[in-house]
C-alpha cells in the first residue's frame, strides 16, 4: 500500500498583524507594531500550497482561528457586547486585545503532535494538540485547534484525537514545531524525535539564561504515551540552551528531518554525538539507515540562521529519491546562507534543489516555511478517509484566493484591531470557510 507525507498548511487568518507578541523570537520582536497585509500574507501562504499540490506533493490546507478571541476576553472580565467587549478592552488593556486577535495559528507546525499508524499501538494516526502554554495569545487557540483536526480526521477507525496536556509550566507542549519523525517509507514503523528545551523535574539538564525555554522533556515524554509509542521508536534530545538564548525558540529554526535524512545546524543540541548514535541505532532495527548532514558555524553561524530561516525549510523527498528544500526568500538575501545552499546542492548529496518563496508577511512575524505546515504521513486508505474539502486541489486554490480578495484587508495596524467592523468580517468569512472546506460548526461563534 502506498504511503504519503501529506502538509497541511495553515491558513492564515483575517487579523494577521505584528503584535510583538512572542519574546524569544527575534523576527516577531523586531517588527513589532508595524502595519501588516493580511491578504498578502493568505495569498502567500495559498501560492506555496499550489506550488507544492503542482510538484505532485500531497497538501492539505488547515483552516485559521476566530479572532479576536471575544470568550477569552470576557473570562478576563470583559463585558457587554462583543463590541462592547471591544472596545473596553481597547481602552483599558490594548495588549489584551492584541494577543485576543493574534493570528499566530497560521503555523500549524505548532497545532499538534502526529504520530502516524505505523507507530502507534493501536494501528492510528494519533494527534495531540498542543497546549503552547508559555505564551497567552498562543493557549488559547488549542480549543478550536481540536475541533479543527476533529473535523478534517474525523473517523475513528483511523484516527485518534487527545486533548492538550495540562497547562501549567510543567508540560509545556510546542507541538510538531520541536518533533520530526524518521522512516525508509512513510508507511512503515519508524523513529520519532522529540526535541526539549528543558526539564520541568530533573536539574541535570541545563536551561536558557535569556529567553524561556518552551518545550519540556515530561510533556514530550507525555505525548509519547498518549500516542502508544514503543521505548525503541523515540528518541529524546535537548536543544542546546545557548542558541534558544540566540533566537531559537524552536527546533525547527535550527533543524529540521525528513525521511532517514536530519539536516542541522552543529550547534543545535547538546550531546549531538550520542544522539546521532541513538537515532542510527533504533532506526537500523527497523530496516532504515540513518543519514545526517551537519552545517557547520564556520560556514553558517546561529545569527545566519535565525535570521534566514535556512532551517525552518521543507525538507521533501522525491521519487528519484533525492531531496527538495523550500527555503524562504531570506536565504537568497543572506550571503553565507546562499553560499551554503548553493555548494549544497552541487555537492550531488542527497539535496538536490531549492526553491525559494516569498513568504515575507510570515517571516516578518517569525515563522517560514516549516512553521506553516503540519506534517501527516499516511497510507491510502487513511488518506481517502480525510475529509475531502481540506485537500488542496486547483479549483480549491482558485475558491480560497477568490474567499482572501473577498473577505481580507490589506493593511492592518494595531488601531484596527479596536474596530469592532473587524469582529464581522471575521466571522463571516471563517462562516463562509467552513462551508467550502466542509468542517461543519467549528468556531465558537458557530456553536455558542
Amino acid at each position: 500500500m502506498k504511503s504519503y507525507e501529506v502538509n497541511f498548511d495553515g491558513l492564515v487568518g483575517p487579523t494577521h498583524n505584528y503584535g510583538g507578541l512572542s519574546y524569544g523570537n527575534v523576527a516577531s520582536q523586531s517588527n513589532s507594531q508595524q502595519s501588516s497585509n493580511p491578504k498578502e500574507a493568505a495569498l502567500q501562504g495559498l501560492a506555496k500550497m499550489k506550488a507544492l499540490m503542482e510538484m505532485g506533493f500531497q497538501q492539505g490546507v488547515l483552516a485559521p482561528q476566530e479572532r479576536p478571541d471575544v470568550a477569552a476576553l470576557r473570562r478576563l472580565g470583559f463585558s457587554g457586547t462583543d463590541a462592547q467587549v471591544i472596545e473596553r478592552a481597547a481602552k483599558d488593556a490594548m495588549p489584551l486585545l492584541v494577543a485576543s486577535c493574534s493570528a499566530s495559528s497560521m503555523w500549524v507546525a505548532n497545532a499538534a503532535t502526529v504520530s502516524p499508524s505505523a507507530d502507534t499501538a493501536d494501528g492510528r494516526v494519533h494527534f495531540t494538540a498542543a497546549n503552547l502554554n508559555c505564551k497567552y495569545h498562543r493557549s488559547i487557540e488549542h480549543p478550536t485547534t481540536s475541533r479543527v483536526l476533529g473535523a478534517m480526521f474525523a473517523d475513528q477507525k483511523h484516527f485518534a484525537h487527545h486533548a492538550a496536556l495540562p497547562a501549567v509550566a510543567q508540560f509545556g507542549d510546542e507541538g510538531a514545531a520541536n518533533h520530526t519523525r524518521f522512516c525508509r517509507e512513510y508507511g512503515e514503523a519508524g523513529v520519532e524525535f522529540f526535541v526539549f528545551g528543558r526539564s520541568a523535574f530533573d536539574t541535570r539538564y541545563p536551561a536558557p539564561q535569556k529567553y524561556p525555554a518552551r518545550q519540556t522533556l515530561e510533556a514530550s515524554q507525555a505525548v509519547a504515551r498518549l500516542h502508544g509509542l514503543s521505548d525503541d521508536g523515540v528518541v529524546y534530545a535537548q536543544q542546546n540552551p545557548s542558541v534558544i538564548d540566540q533566537g531559537v525558540f524552536h527546533n525547527d529554526v535550527i533543524a529540521v528531518g525528513n525521511g532517514e535524512v536530519l539536516f542541522y545546524h552543529e550547534d543545535a543540541f547538546l550531546e549531538t554525538e550520542q544522539m546521532l548514535a541513538e537515532l542510527q541505532g533504533k532506526l537500523a532495527k527497523v530496516g532504515g539507515q540513518f543519514q545526517s548532514i551537519c552545517v557547520p558555524r564556520s560556514a553558517v553561524t546561529v545569527e545566519d540562521a535565525v535570521r534566514s530561516y535556512l532551517f525552518n525549510s521543507q525538507l521533501l523527498s522525491r521519487p528519484d529519491g533525492s531531496m527538495l528544500l523550500i527555503v524562504p526568500e531570506e536565504c537568497r538575501g543572506n550571503e553565507r546562507v546562499w553560499q551554503y545552499l548553493q555548494g549544497l546542492t552541487s555537492s550531488g548529496g542527497l539535496i538536490r534543489e531549492v526553491k525559494v518563496f516569498d513568504l515575507k508577511q510570515s517571516m516578518q512575524n517569525g515563522g517560514g516555511p516549516a512553521c506553516l505546515r503540519l506534517r501527516v504521513a499516511l497510507n491510502e486508505t487513511e488518506l481517502a478517509a480525510v475529509n475531502p474539502g481540506v485537500i488542496m486541489t486547483a479549483p480549491l486554490y482558485g475558491t480560497l484566493t477568490e474567499w482572501v480578495d473577498k473577505h481580507y484587508r490589506d493593511r492592518m495596524t494595531e488601531n484596527d484591531l479596536a474596530d469592532p467592523q473587524l469582529l464581522l468580517e471575521c466571522r463571516t468569512a471563517l462562516d463562509e470557510l467552513t462551508q467550502i472546506l466542509k468542517l461543519g460548526s467549528v468556531y465558537p461563534f458557530q456553536i455558542n
